[in-house]
């Protein structure tokens, strides 16, 4: 009788680890499709912001070749850590193409050019939040795959561990922009 409740306790502990793996699975791929419709937004968004900044500041093509590579590479790049550092480039990029702003004012009072910064504010907002999310729940998936009883489980099913998409250094950095004799 023992060993037949002991075999069932062990059949109930496994299930429920293995159906709260499946469920942290599924949340993490859903919190990743949330990153991926927002960054989506903000690739859509680039080509905007290069045309309006063109009909200001067309000689700085320098500035938006730049942020046109970055979105490029952004777009093709493949798993949470490379599409981080892609990401963070084009981030990097953009700054750079905001800060052209200020050498030129009727670009920075250009009512469009108001309107796509604060589209890609709104953008950058729920890519934070996506982000956040989606961590969270790897953690939670992560940590689950390493915890007793259901590393075994893990390990028996093939589960492993998922990346963070991690903010890259080059994200977080102010950009350092120098102006001519401005224009």
């Amino acid at each position: 009788m023992w060993p037949l409740i002991i075999v069932a306790l062990v059949g109930v502990v496994a299930v429920a680890g293995y159906n709260a793996l499946v469920k942290l699975r599924e949340r993490a791929e859903a919190a990743w499709a949330d990153i991926d419709v927002q960054l989506k937004r903000r690739h859509d968004l680039v080509p905007n912001l290069v045309e309006t900044v063109k009909g200001y500041a067309s000689h700085e093509s320098e500035t938006l070749e730049n942020v046109i590579t970055a979105r490029n590479r952004a777009m093709t790049a493949t798993g949470p850590a490379e599409r981080a550092q892609a990401e963070g480039m084009l981030a990097g990029a953009l700054k750079s193409l905001f800060a052209l702003s200020e050498a030129y004012p009727d670009l920075k009072a250009a009512e469009g050019f108001r309107d796509l910064q604060r589209s890609l504010s709104e953008i950058e907002d729920h890519i934070a939040q996506a982000r956040r999310y989606y961590n969270a729940v790897v953690r939670d998936f992560n940590t689950k795959t390493q915890t007793f009883p259901t590393v075994l489980v893990a390990r028996s099913f093939g589960f492993s561990q998922r990346e963070f998409f991690e903010v890259d250094e080059a994200e977080k950095a102010v950009p350092r922009v120098s102006f001519g004799d401005g224009g």
